[in-house]
């Protein structure tokens, strides 16, 4: 998954990006997911407030396997402000070293959600987070298989993701033997701009995915909706109904 970040100037060539680049229908209902709403909510990382129980876990399927078969399950909702979401990762070992915001997370474990907000142009939003709570948010334009990672502007305040985690059966830290690790986390719509315009309302369809990684044995990888080639196999993502 290569990503590279600069100044996010993108936005002007979506009038190009949309004329080059035909909408892709997907209609295996196997890959809807109805988004539940709520009131907004604070996190800690764990999954305790009221507002997950409105709501079903849905199960990743581990695409690639490299040591124990591990279960990942996820849980999204979406508010008048932004969208939650909350992932359990079953696990053996914390294979997690980098200790800041924007590293290249996906070379150890971490969680993912990919957005794709408007058909019309293959643009979508990635977002990662580590199990130590370092994040990685960038705008990823695809033009037929390449793809580049652009950071966001004026990241603070409100257009801030509110993150946490926590670790189960042992201590948040590097190498440590675990059970499991959760990550919970709000994406706010400010941040998605242009690709998200207003807030989804209900009968909005986005395209999405969720995905893990884990290297306690070498690579594994987790995905809602299966891949082709990799995680940047945006034609495959399933649909996310707004209820």
């Amino acid at each position: 998954m290569l990503k590279r970040c600069f100044h996010p100037v993108w936005f002007l060539f979506l009038p190009v990006l949309a004329a080059l680049t035909p909408s892709f229908a997907f209609a295996d209902p196997d890959s809807l997911l109805i988004v539940k709403k709520t009131i907004d909510f604070e996190l800690d990382g764990k999954g305790t407030a009221s507002n997950w129980s409105n709501t079903e876990w849905i199960y990743l399927n581990q695409q690639r396997v490299a040591g124990p078969t591990l279960t990942t399950r996820a849980k999204v909702l979406y508010s008048a402000t932004g969208m939650y979401f909350l992932m359990e990762c079953e696990d053996r070992k914390l294979t997690a070293t980098l200790t800041e915001d924007f590293a290249n997370l996906y070379n150890e474990d971490v969680v993912e959600v990919f957005l794709w907000t408007d058909e019309s142009i293959p643009v979508y939003l990635e977002y990662e987070l580590s199990p130590l709570n370092y994040e990685l948010l960038i705008m990823v334009p695809n033009l037929n298989g390449k793809f580049y990672g652009w950071r966001p502007w004026h990241y603070e305040g409100t257009n801030r993701v509110r993150h946490a985690t926590s670790v189960q059966g042992g201590d948040k830290k590097t190498g440590a033997t675990i059970s499991g690790w959760t990550a919970e986390f709000f994406i706010p719509y400010s941040v998605m701009k242009p690709i998200v315009q207003a807030p989804p309302t209900s009968g909005t369809r986005w395209r999405g995915n969720l995905y893990r990684i884990d290297y306690d044995q070498g690579f594994s990888g987790w995905s809602w909706q299966k891949t082709r080639t990799n995680f940047h196999d945006y034609q495959r993502f399933g649909t996310w109904v707004f209820e």
